[in-house]
């Protein structure tokens, strides 16, 4: 897509899933996207769309690929009816977490580890079908933001 579709754009606030307070504000126009944080101040940079960063669409979700020292990263949004986003990735922060998730994964799919710096990246290169198939079960996981504009 060379520009982000009218129903996306707009302000959405995420709150912070312990405290329940607001913690950040994610404004998406049509060349992309910018946060600010809970004192209105800019954070994350721009995300701007390009050849290294790419929105993509299939059924009802927005499949957002940027790229990270060379890698690239996937990150879906689906959208609810009521105007908010589901912003979904596969959660491998913790370490329990990781080694599960990345052993069901690997029953599926050749999985690549590659160290970059002090990152840790674990590729997949699925088929269409692989990848919602992953989706389908749930590997997906992520944050609501509410529409507030």
């Amino acid at each position: 897509m060379k520009e982000v579709p009218t129903v996306l754009q707009g302000i959405y606030q995420a709150y912070d899933q312990t405290t329940g307070d607001f913690s950040d504000t994610l404004i998406i126009e049509s060349w992309g996207y910018h946060m600010k944080d809970k004192k209105d101040k800019d954070w994350l940079g721009r995300g701007t769309l390009s050849d290294t960063l790419v929105l993509k669409s299939y059924g009802s979700y927005y499949f957002v690929n940027f790229k990270i020292d060379g890698q690239w990263v996937l990150r879906l949004v689906r959208q609810q009816p009521n105007g908010s986003i589901e912003f979904l990735a596969i959660d491998i922060q913790d370490d329990a977490t990781r080694k599960d998730k990345l052993k069901k994964i690997s029953k599926k799919l050749k999985v690549t580890e590659l160290k970059r710096k002090d990152d840790t990246f674990y590729q997949i290169n699925p088929t269409q079908e692989q990848l919602m198939t992953l989706i389908k079960d749930g590997f997906f996981t992520g944050t609501k933001l509410n529409k507030v504009k």
